[in-house]
């Protein structure tokens, strides 16, 4: 029986190559044994892998589909031969990234010279979205999220807590007055996320578990929270927003956190979130490290705040 893995190896160098002669040459057998490899890892999966011609040999879709996992398996097993002669393993290759638009712009883009100038022989693929990606299916090998669900394809590392407060601009709070119970907040101008079940449109929770519902009315409602910040700096009314959003603007004096009755919401925290079929390769573990690093239990946007204390209700 033909050895699995060398047949991985020589389809791998086949794709790279597009030439049986030439893989057999790297991979160090005939081109006879090379044909043999591709032949029977056809057999085993049941599909076609390539297509050969006199001149070239070319994927099939399935090919295509098969390299990308190949080449996964076989760094991985690079990597696990390389830790065990060795403390460290050299960061190096492509990491693919999914970050949340607003927490990536705003918290992971700044830093990303300093861990890219730590790691040399990395490049950072970024795709920032508030859509739930699959990480498996879609080929990113990390992705950061607020909150988490847990499941079984995925392993979760907690980053940094994610806590939220009701602010507003000095010139609105001047014109309309400071609302100091949530009951009172239906008499403002609330200008709300259209992608969050306890700050969304139409009521906002407040207390631990969010058991404490006030109804709000606003002129605007926006599914990005910096479009909603952008509005609030102009005075236009008042926002219910994570901390790692608006506390800039609140240390420079350009929002004011309005304190109510009832703290806000606890909130899910910042986790980044890895597949949970492999051990995580050294490129991964090295940017949670370094986020965790960054951010931790005290966060730097929440640095300097006077925040509401933690709820209790």
């Amino acid at each position: 029986m033909l050895d699995r893995l060398t047949g991985m190896e020589v389809f791998a160098e086949v794709a790279r190559q597009g030439s049986l002669s030439g893989a057999a040459r790297t991979v160090g057998i005939s081109p006879t044994m090379a044909t043999k490899h591709v032949n029977a890892l056809e057999d085993r999966l049941g599909v076609k892998l390539v297509h050969r011609t006199t001149r070239r040999v070319t994927l099939t879709d399935a090919g295509r589909r098969y390299v990308d996992q190949v080449e996964r398996v076989l760094s991985d097993i690079a990597e696990a031969e390389a830790e065990a002669v060795a403390e460290r393993v050299e960061v190096a290759g492509q990491l693919r990234v999914a970050l949340p638009v607003s927490f990536g712009i705003h918290q992971i883009a700044p830093f990303l010279p300093d861990f890219t100038g730590l790691h040399p022989r990395l490049s950072v693929d970024l795709g920032i979205e508030d859509r739930k990606v699959d990480l498996v299916t879609e080929g990113w090998d990390v992705a950061v999220r607020i909150g988490y669900n847990p499941d079984d394809t995925t392993i979760a590392r907690k980053l940094a807590p994610c806590r939220t407060v009701v602010t507003a601009a000095p010139d609105y709070l001047d014109r309309h007055g400071t609302p100091r119970t949530v009951a009172e907040l239906s008499a403002h101008n609330c200008l709300s996320y259209t992608l969050s079940h306890d700050i969304g449109p139409g009521r906002w929770r407040f207390g631990r578990t969010g058991k404490i519902t006030a109804p709000v009315t606003g002129n605007l409602q926006a599914g990005n929270g910096d479009v909603l910040v952008a509005v609030a700096l102009a005075g236009q009314g008042l926002i219910y927003e994570p901390t790692f959003l608006v506390g800039e603007h609140i240390r420079a004096g350009r929002l004011e956190i309005v304190p109510l009755d009832h703290p806000p919401a606890e909130m899910p925290g910042v986790y980044a979130i890895y597949p949970a079929t492999r051990r995580p390769p050294a490129k991964v573990r090295a940017f949670v490290d370094f986020l965790v690093e960054r951010f931790g239990a005290d966060p730097p946007w929440d640095r300097e705040l006077d925040l509401p204390p933690a709820p209790v209700t």
